[in-house]
This record gives structure tokens, sequence and C-alpha cells, in this order.
């Protein structure tokens, strides 16, 4: 059995769940159940982080991992506990990348054990719970190797990426492996920002502003990217979906379609539309902090391109499901779709 920990995004613990398991929150709208996925909470494998030489929080030593599988069913009821009270039927694990400077053969080391843990947890509890796998995109050739047995072979859903890798935009051709392969199989690619270091000298201080400020801005240059440099023309059957709402770009993508045309020369690359229409070509989660900024994100975008996300176990959102039903101007099948019937559908979870 591998452990596996529940993390907040900058790869910390997770605070403690409830306990005793609460009972279990039943969804409905118009009298029927509705089935919600989260399509985006963390965890990691300290055993994977113990191949880069590095101790997840509570472990002594990278190697002193012998007693860590033990935690695995309780680290597991504690993640189902807090499911359960918020009223999330099935939550889609991730794991957010540290491995980006790994050479070829312990980056397959560390995504092979990371992706068949991935697929043990799932097998485990099918009904609570689905996976994005992870991928060495370092070496996009073999980052495509490894998505393609992650699906086909794991049953996994897709992968998480980076908004960049060292430096390197998601849209540099040296990707272009990666984006066919992911094209070719239908795989959701889940984009989650690591922040910007090369803001940091202005985003130190108070307010955390690396991560409120950094985090979106990361996001909303790597989409940025994407479209501008044509890989959304060149592989039009992308399912990509952007973490926090999409960063900043949803609620400022206009500026972009004015800028081609008062600055022409700045579109080297020629487009088949707008820059503001490849918005409704992505997906988006959930979370944003208020249901107008979520109203506003689906008029920009389109709700039927919006899945439920927490960021779990982060407590950015107390009430994700209430944080949708809350949000003004939504049909009821707009909400459904968002609660988990987009995301069960791009993710083929039936």
């Amino acid at each position: 059995m591998t452990a596996i920990e529940f993390v907040v995004c900058d790869g910390g613990p997770a605070p403690g769940a409830p306990s005793p398991r609460p009972a279990r929150r039943e969804v409905r709208l118009d009298g029927r159940k509705i089935r919600t996925v989260d399509i985006h909470a963390h965890c990691v494998f300290p055993q994977a982080m113990a191949l880069m030489g590095l101790a997840f929080p509570g472990h002594s030593h990278p190697a002193d991992l012998a007693e860590a599988a033990l935690a695995t069913e309780h680290s597991l009821a504690g993640r189902l506990a807090v499911m359960d009270a918020q009223g999330v039927d099935v939550q889609v694990l991730s794991v957010n990348p540290f491995w980006h400077r790994a050479e070829p053969d312990l980056a397959d080391q560390v995504i092979t054990l990371q992706n068949e843990a991935l697929a043990e947890v799932t097998a485990r509890h099918p009904d609570r719970f689905a996976a994005l796998g992870t991928v060495a995109l370092q070496h996009p050739e073999q980052a495509a190797r490894q998505l393609d047995h992650a699906v086909r072979k794991l049953g996994l859903r897709g992968a998480l990426v980076g908004g960049s890798v060292e430096g390197r935009e998601l849209a540099d051709p040296d990707f272009h492996p990666f984006w066919t392969k992911a094209e070719e199989l239908g795989a959701l690619i889940f984009i989650h920002p690591q922040g910007s270091p090369e803001t940091a000298s202005r985003l130190g201080g108070s307010g955390g502003l690396a991560n409120v400020i950094g985090n979106p801005l990361e996001t909303t240059i790597a989409l940025s990217h994407l479209i501008f440099e044509g890989v959304l023309d060149r592989y039009p059957g992308l399912k990509i979906c952007a973490a926090h709402g999409g960063g900043y770009l949803p609620s400022y993508a206009g500026r972009s379609d004015a800028g081609i045309k008062t600055f022409p020369a700045t579109a080297t690359v020629p487009l088949k539309k707008a820059p503001t229409a490849y918005l409704r070509d992505l997906y988006y989660d959930s979370l944003v902090f208020t249901p107008e900024a979520l109203r506003h994100l689906a008029a920009e975008v389109g709700a039927d391109r919006i899945m439920m996300g927490t960021d779990h176990p982060y407590p950015w959102v107390d009430d994700p499901v209430g944080h949708i039903l809350a949000t003004p101007g939504l049909s009821d099948e707009e909400r459904v779709g968002m609660l988990g019937d987009v995301a069960a559908s791009v993710l083929g979870l039936g």
C-alpha cells in the first residue's frame, strides 16, 4: 500500500479532518439528487518525494517511510469525512509538480510511483475518487509516453501540469509532442500555477501576494501564450481546465482583442478567431470567491465550461456547493452542470 497525504496547494500538510465522520450531505435540486464532482483537490505521496530527497512535513527523514503506509486509510478516512460534510461525492485527485529538475531516469521513477499510487487509491474507492496523472513535462516526449500509460493502462483521466516549466511557457514548441498526445487521448489537462518566481521581488511582504496575486497571474500568462502562439488553433481538440477560474484572463480578456487591433504588429502569429473567443474552448474551476465573480465568469466563458473546484484541503471556500447554488442568474441545469455533470462528461465518469 502506497502512503498518501492530503496537502494544501503549496505542499504543506492538511488541517485535521472533522471527527467523528459526519453524515453525508446530499445535494438536491428540484427534488432530485445531484452527483457532485470536485475537479481540484491536492494530494502527495511521501515515497515519491523521498526519491527527490524531499521529506513531507511530519516525516523526520525522506527515507523514513516504513510506517507511512499505516496512515493511508486514516488519511483517506479524513478526506472522505470532509467530502461528506461538504456534499462532495467525487473528488479528482492531483499532485502539484515538484520534480521539474529531475533527469529522465529519476523523473520516470517519480512519475511511475505517483501514477500507480493514484490508480491504487481510485481503485479502492471508485465511487469517491478519480485522478489526474503526473508527467515529467520538462522532458516532453517522455511526458507524452507517461500520459499515454496513465490514461490507457492505469485509467487516470488526464494530468495536472504547472503554468510553466522551469521558465518555459507551455506554448513553447518543445511541448508540442505532449499536446499532440493529450489531444489524441482526449485527456483533460489541468493547469495549476506554481507561482511566478520572476515577480518574487515585488510579491514579498504582507498579504501572501506570491500566492494571491502570483498564482492567478501565472495562469493568465500561460493561457494567453497558448492563445496567442496558436497552440489552441494547432490542437483544437484539447481539453484544458484552468485553475482558480482561469486567473485574471476571463475578467480582462477584452483587452486582448483590443490590443491586436490597436497594435496589429504585435500579433505575429495569425489566429483563426478573436482572442476572447478561445475562452469558450477552455474549462475552468469555480474557485472564485463571490457569487458575483462566479456569475461573471459564467457570463464570459459559458456556464457549461465551469466545474466545481475546491483546492481542497486549503479552505478557500467554506461551502463550495453552496457557492454555486447561491450564484445569481444561473438556471438549475447550469447549476447541475457546474456541480458535477460537466466534469463527469469531460472526464468520462459515467
